[in-house]
């Protein structure tokens, strides 16, 4: 158990967080999480080493069996000058395969998409943390906040009571 917990820290040691989609966690209910490499532009990397990039309204699409991230804003690197890239312009993931078709084939069912959670650099590589998600409804999201809500006031409860 503690070796497992070492490997665990000793994979986040290496990885640097560049961007997060918070949002993502509050409008869906995430049922897969996969990890997949970027083909970027070397602008485009300089810029993420930068830590600039929003996924506020990015997502997942697959186009001729390939996953392409589109609506990820990657901001022009200012020292490229003229061999710049294009802010909005669709990157490539690299999954394997099989990931893909099984991607492919869950987005045909109704109300499934595939949204990407944080882009971030792992032992030098640009990776992408993606997730096929189900988009929640507002009596969910209520739901899920009267639980957290519940939550709190649980374990404050039982902190206090273990004060006395």
């Amino acid at each position: 158990m503690a070796s497992q917990k070492k490997k665990q820290k000793a994979a986040r040691e290496g990885e640097r967080i560049v961007a997060q989609n918070r949002a993502a966690s509050h409008a869906y209910i995430f049922l897969e999480k996969y990890e997949a490499g970027m083909e970027l532009f070397g602008s485009e990397v300089k810029s993420l080493r930068d830590g600039k990039a929003s996924l506020r309204e990015a997502y997942g699409e697959i186009r001729k069996g390939e996953l392409w991230l589109e609506s990820c804003h990657i901001p022009s690197y200012t020292a490229a000058g003229f061999f710049n890239h294009d802010p909005l312009r669709p990157k490539k993931l690299l999954l394997h395969r099989k990931e893909i078709d099984h991607l492919a084939a869950k987005t045909q069912q109704k109300g499934l998409t595939i949204i990407p959670l944080r882009i971030y650099f792992r032992n030098g590589r640009a990776k992408c943390e993606i997730a096929l998600a189900k988009g929640r409804r507002e009596f969910d999201r209520r739901e899920a906040e009267r639980e957290r809500e519940a939550k709190r006031e649980a374990s404050e409860a039982l902190y206090n009571y273990r004060r006395r």
